[in-house]
């Protein structure tokens, strides 16, 4: 049975725009494989379901095919089946809808956050 870089692979079937920011989700701790986070270098298998945690949000992916080059977007699909709970699904499309892209607000007159302030935020949206 033939295995693939985790990072490859979520960076080939375009789960992240890039394999650094793949590489970087997988040392954060945000990709995992069962109850376990990963390494980059860790060994995906087909049929392994994977977890990534993403802008706040939890996907579930199961591998179907494992590739390493990157793909067009028709091809990639065919490569990973979409297993999130849909009640995390619905939460992502409720955000989606709702609020348009990159855009968060903040109390007029407040300002800018401090640092601490910033590292709580982030902290909040990773939970």
């Amino acid at each position: 049975m033939a295995k693939v870089r985790i990072d490859k692979w979520l960076w080939s079937v375009r789960i992240f725009k890039s394999r650094t920011l793949a590489i970087d989700a997988c040392k954060a701790g945000k990709v995992k494989i069962g109850d376990e986070s990963v390494k980059p270098s860790f060994m995906i298998a087909e049929g392994d379901t994977v977890t990534v945690k993403k802008d706040g949000f939890s996907f579930q992916f199961r591998a179907i095919q494992l590739i390493e080059k990157r793909v067009g977007a028709a091809i990639a699909i065919t490569c990973y089946e979409d297993v999130t709970p849909a009640e995390e699904k619905n939460k992502y499309n409720a955000w989606f809808l709702n609020s348009a892209p990159g855009i968060e607000k903040r109390e007029r007159g407040t300002g800018r956050p401090t640092k601490k302030e910033r590292r709580e935020i982030d902290q909040f949206k990773d939970a």
